[in-house]
């Protein structure tokens, strides 16, 4: 068995990805019942559904759930159907790509039967033309697992699946000092794309590709970065030199050249106005200073150290408290987590961004493409934001990410050709990639990856 890269942890293998996992109609259909009905799904943010009566719908591969603030303190989910005769309780509106609302009940449109917010029947309509023999077993929802962790809701469709928690480890522990369900949209967009759906998580789920798809950054540094593989799960991050905060392997990083004071300044105005990501207006403002607040010559460490004060007392002053997290445990994490199947976080003490993917209908060539940018906010002035349906284009997104779209349904027709026999990832930087389709077989039974040879 050849080896090849040693990232200090486990030697990777150099394997081929059978295309079958992106291409076939029937691995499309066979996902409903093996992959998705199986794994935790993150769902929506628990400030989506403050009172009790608000929900939200979620769609999956035919399937529809509805989650529902059942209590103060109570968030209950269910399949989306009325036991009588399968009508959805609530219909998603053309185009849009939830339903939301409040209710104190739910009313089947079609006989009129009732279930309170706790899934119980509550009114059948001639209940007595049964004799008795409806139960509350068969007249009541069913209900799917939920749970919340990082301020996202999560459902489960296996009865008999693992906790939350144990699933999403080591990532819930890593990502735990973060504070992520302290932070809040900045924007949220969503759209319908020409590629399958792991095509689309994996434009994203490593660094591999940033010098030749976004070759604008690399007057900033080399975006050379390392995947780990994370049991389900996996990480990402930057290689950063030996003398620098650890800081530099995640995503407040300080850019390189003669002057970092002014690279950085550079970076991070490109990366607000072109990219609208991963960074925020406070880090901006304090990286435009860095020239006027030390002095020239001052070493890259130091420039990283000053900028991250600065703005951490900048937002301080304005009421947004970020998390204390060590370097070496901002280091580990790295600057974003894929966790299996279909939610990436790209996590800052700040700020995070995130993606997630899922098929559309049973077309393995299209998919539901979702982002979002979360931000630490004075609490009470977080902006109002609805999800925007927006085409795969840079007016609807932004520059940088229509780069990354850009790559999308070309590699989604690619795979298709005779003469493309298999993706070959990078192993140490891509090794997120081959990670997916690892753990994505053992629930399959096909499709695993195989040494190249």
């Amino acid at each position: 068995m050849s080896k090849s890269v040693d990232t200090g942890e486990v030697l990777t293998d150099a394997v081929i990805i059978p295309v079958e996992a992106y291409i076939s109609p029937e691995y499309a259909r066979a996902e409903r019942d093996k992959l998705w009905t199986k794994v935790w799904q993150q769902v929506g943010r628990v400030e989506e559904i403050p009172e009790v009566g608000n929900f939200l719908t979620y769609e999956i591969a035919g399937e529809s759930i509805v989650i529902v603030r059942a209590g103060a303190d109570t968030i209950q989910a269910y399949y989306n159907v009325c036991p009588h005769r399968g009508r959805r309780l609530v219909d998603t509106p053309e185009g849009s790509r939830n339903a939301r609302g409040k209710k104190t009940q739910f009313v089947c449109g079609y006989h009129g039967w009732r279930f309170n917010l706790d899934g119980e029947n509550t009114h059948i309509l001639h209940k007595e033309d049964w004799n008795g023999k409806l139960t509350d077993e068969c007249t009541g929802l069913r209900k799917v697992n939920v749970d919340t962790w990082g301020g996202w809701i999560w459902i489960n469709m296996d009865p008999d699946c693992e906790s939350l928690l144990d699933y999403l480890e080591p990532a819930a522990s890593l990502l735990e000092p973060f504070e992520l369900q302290n932070m809040r949209y900045r924007w949220r967009k969503w759209g319908i794309f020409d590629c399958n759906w792991k095509v689309a998580l994996e434009a994203f789920n490593e660094t591999y590709h940033v010098q030749t798809t976004h070759p604008e950054f690399n007057k900033f540094g080399e975006f050379r970065g390392w995947a780990r593989a994370q049991g389900k799960h996996s990480n990402i991050g930057y290689d950063a030199p030996k003398d620098m905060d650890k800081n530099q392997q995640a995503k407040l990083r300080v850019g390189s050249g003669a002057d970092a004071r002014i690279s950085t300044a550079e970076m991070q105005v490109y990366t607000w106005e072109k990219a609208n990501t991963n960074t925020t207006q406070t880090l901006v403002d304090a990286a435009r200073r860095l020239a006027d607040e030390l002095p020239e010559g001052t070493p890259p460490d130091q420039v990283l150290k000053h900028w991250l004060a600065t703005a951490r007392r900048d937002d301080e002053a304005r009421g947004v408290f970020w998390p204390t997290v060590d370097p070496e445990h901002v280091g580990k994490s790295g600057t974003a987590w894929q966790i299996f199947p279909n939610f990436q976080i790209g996590h800052a003490v700040n700020n995070a961004l995130c993606y997630s993917a899922r098929p559309y209908g049973n077309d393995p060539d299209k998919c539901i493409f979702e982002a979002a940018v979360y931000e630490l906010f004075p609490q009470g002035k977080e902006p109002k934001t609805e999800w925007e349906f927006s085409p795969a284009t840079a007016e609807a997104w932004c520059y940088v990410l229509s780069q990354d779209f850009s790559n999308m349904a070309a590699v989604q027709q690619g795979m298709k050709s005779a003469g493309f026999s298999g993706n070959k990832p990078n192993p140490y930087m891509e090794r997120s990639v081959a990670n997916l389709h690892r753990n994505l077989a053992q629930y399959m039974g096909t499709g695993a990856p195989r040494e190249i040879d």
